[in-house]
């Protein structure tokens, strides 16, 4: 009897148990992530005033140009315009005279090196000269004799040889004395003047005092750049190059002068890009007025084929901030909303252009700056 009252408690225990452990299947709502809370970000951009009236507004008009690519670049010396100061005597510097950055005229003497080649060359000279005389005095006493029947032709041409050889060497004495440097032929001097080849300014310096020339296979002690024309070297992104052609000009303004405007010509187009950054140099040759010096930084644009039109607004209505232009448009519910603007070039009567960020017909607030100290303070 026992046995069999305990049977369906043992029953009833292992189905339990099955259900818990086997059986059993779990809830998907109660294991579903939270949901997610959305919080409203204010926008930064959007500004509310009591009364709008109090600010003038403009409508952005219509402007009709061409279109333009700008990119930047660097001033460098026209490198057919660099010219290296170079001595063709070795010896030891004894005097500089000009300095990096000095600018010097044609002729003008830089240093002085003395050098015992040029009193080489001065003693072959005189050597030369001294032979030549003695040829020459031969040569007359020759013709005294050839003409008395005293010598035959042969011993003439022999000395008329004489002379013509002296001659030749002292002609060749003399031009090396000129190509060392000597400033005479007179007076023998072992300091040899090296002089300036052209006029310009000296852009590179590789000598001192008491410092040693080794003539031809030594660095150059000076190197001259003529200014007065100079190049402009810009990238140029490979999508862009469609925009740039051989002989067109291109309007230079140098970042320390901005209101100034310049004019170059396009001379070269790099054949190779950049591999990193996918340009090409393009070079703008352009007359240097005297302000544009190697290194300075400057903006190019290029002309495009196409007629673009673009919107315009008085220069009040664009704001600079932190790099970059921005202009005010009214919104609905007395707000006034903050748009981010490309500013272009500036026009007659004040006027600016604006490359995009805003249509023509649309209105913007016309002073910018006081808006801005108005409600954004």
């Amino acid at each position: 009897m026992n046995r069999w009252r305990l049977a369906p408690l043992v029953l009833t225990l292992v189905l339990g148990f099955l259900e818990s452990g086997c059986g059993s299947k779990s809830d998907p709502a109660a294991e579903a992530p939270p949901p997610l809370k959305l919080q409203r970000v204010e926008d930064r951009n959007l500004f509310g005033v009591d009364h709008p009236e109090r600010f003038a507004l403009t409508e952005a008009v219509a402007h009709t140009a061409t279109s333009q690519l700008k990119v930047t670049g660097v001033v460098t010396p026209d490198i057919s315009r660099n010219v290296p100061v170079i001595s063709l005597a070795s010896g030891r510097v004894v005097e500089i005279k000009a300095r990096l950055g000095d600018t010097v005229t044609k002729g003008q003497v830089l240093l002085r090196v003395q050098s015992s080649d040029i009193s080489g060359a001065f003693s072959d000279y005189r050597k030369a000269v001294a032979d030549e005389q003695l040829a020459r005095t031969q040569l007359e006493r020759s013709k005294q004799l050839y003409d008395r029947g005293a010598i035959s032709l042969n011993d003439l041409q022999v000395a008329q040889d004489t002379e013509d050889k002296a001659k030749v060497d002292v002609e060749t004495t003399a031009e090396k004395l000129r190509l060392l440097g000597s400033p005479t032929l007179d007076r023998p001097s072992g300091i040899v003047d090296i002089r300036a080849p052209i006029s310009g300014v000296i852009t590179d310096q590789q000598v001192t005092n008491a410092a040693g020339v080794a003539g031809l296979g030594s660095p150059n002690p000076f190197t001259i750049s003529d200014l007065t024309y100079v190049w402009i070297l810009c990238d140029v992104y490979e999508n862009d190059l469609a925009h740039v052609h051989l002989g067109e000009k291109a309007q230079i303004r140098l970042n320390a002068y901005p209101d100034q405007v310049f004019t170059g010509v396009i001379s070269n187009i790099g054949p190779i890009l950049d591999p990193n950054i996918r340009t090409a140099k393009v070079r703008i040759e352009v007359r240097n007025p005297g302000l544009m010096r190697p290194g300075m930084f400057v903006t190019a644009t290029f002309q495009g084929p196409r007629q673009e039109t673009h919107a315009a607004v008085p220069a009040t209505a664009i704001l600079h901030l932190h790099d970059r232009d921005w202009v005010y448009v009214p919104d609905k519910n007395n707000q006034f909303r903050r748009v981010e603007v490309v500013g272009g070039q500036m026009l007659p009567d004040g006027m600016q252009e604006v490359a995009s960020g805003i249509k023509p017909g649309q209105p913007v607030v016309a002073n910018a700056l006081e808006f801005r100290n108005t409600v954004e303070q």
